[in-house]
């Protein structure tokens, strides 16, 4: 962090300078990009909003040409679907791994939603929007490990209000980017068509960052694989450009996480070398009750503009059975030379 603040005088400046503009013909790199200010406040767009089901939301996406939220949540306990004998505990949902999912508008109300049977915990998830259909990229086929149900491959498919879908449904497009990897979560960075899986294989975590178009047409060659830095208890993930952003924290009153300050974190990582740069404290939604952080996601205000872009990020509030959902963003984004002068240094401070 503090080699953060030691660049931080010089950002005024160094944002009034252009980006650096790829030579004629050449294509820009997906990788280089403007990183988000982490220490920047943050703008509150929804709060306190209900949920389809009254469960912690899990993570969250934008469909941000058709203005819409998605919001995924374990189950709640006590529903009987069509084709079930009877309700079904809140327990067995989360070990089995199924999912309620939200449709919202961007004030936050509820637009619609979807059941997802045996498709994981949830963690994070991504949206690709075509015309005027939305299409999640979620985990599916979980395995149960512990008391929870964790996905193992990944999967496209539109959404449909009021659908119930199974691991099985014909509905869903399934992709295995990696063979042996488990605990697979994806997110979608809709700037630059990018698809970001976190997955578990020989009992570590990474991120392979590949071409959205690229995975849809089965060709599985990653751009980028960096493996996960240390963080505590593991909430979310984005990747924007060409760095990847990791939510950690815990409601008040658990993990050390202590009122109103609490143990919200999120972390930078640079996509081309697995480089931490930059972990800050985050401070938002204060006054929140509970406030569980939970999901990460990539905000385009206007997709005509996808370099205007803001890092938004999740919380859980209010208590059970009437769990609520709150989302905050941030907008400041640093120029690429101020970031290069960040790992000049950063470099140089190892080696001193």
């Amino acid at each position: 962090m503090r080699r953060f603040v030691k660049h931080i005088a010089s950002i005024a400046i160094l944002s009034l300078l252009p980006f650096s503009v790829p030579a004629a013909g050449a294509e820009p790199s997906a990788l280089h990009s403007k990183m988000f200010v982490l220490s920047a406040p943050a703008a509150e767009l929804i709060r306190d909003k209900a949920l389809h089901n009254g469960t912690v939301l899990q993570s969250f996406a934008f469909d941000n040409v058709n203005q819409r939220i998605y919001v995924v949540q374990l189950m709640a306990g006590g529903q009987k679907l069509p084709g079930e004998s009877g309700a079904v505990s809140g327990a067995n949902r989360d070990k089995n791994g199924d999912l309620a999912l939200t449709e919202l508008d961007m004030q936050g109300n509820e637009t619609g939603y979807m059941f997802l049977k045996g498709f994981g915990h949830g963690v994070q998830i991504g949206v690709e929007a075509i015309g005027g259909t939305s299409y999640l990229w979620t985990e599916t086929d979980a395995v149960t490990e512990g008391s929870s149900g964790w996905g193992t491959q990944i999967a496209r498919f539109a959404f449909e209000n009021g659908k119930i879908l199974t691991k099985d449904s014909p509905e869903l497009e399934k992709h295995r980017l990696i063979e042996g990897a488990d605990r697979t979560t994806v997110n979608i960075d809709p700037a630059n068509d990018l698809l970001t899986m976190r997955y578990r294989k020989n009992g570590a975590f990474r991120f392979g960052v590949y071409n959205l178009e690229d995975v849809k047409q089965r060709n599985y060659t990653p751009i980028a694989d960096v493996p996960q830095p240390t963080v505590g208890t593991f909430q979310g993930f984005a990747s924007y450009g060409g760095y990847l952003y990791l939510l950690e924290g815990n409601s008040y009153g658990s993990g050390g996480s202590v009122e109103p300050v609490g143990n919200t974190y999120i972390t930078a990582v640079d996509l081309q070398t697995g480089e931490v740069l930059d972990k800050q404290l985050i401070t938002a939604g204060d006054t929140l009750t509970f406030r569980e952080p939970e999901g990460l996601a990539i905000r385009l205000p206007d997709v005509k503009h996808p370099q205007k872009a803001e890092l938004s990020f999740g919380f859980a509030s209010n208590f059970t059975p009437n769990r609520l959902a709150n989302i905050y963003s941030i907008d400041r984004l640093l120029p690429a030379e101020a970031i290069e002068g960040m790992q000049g240094s950063h470099k140089k401070d190892k080696e001193d």
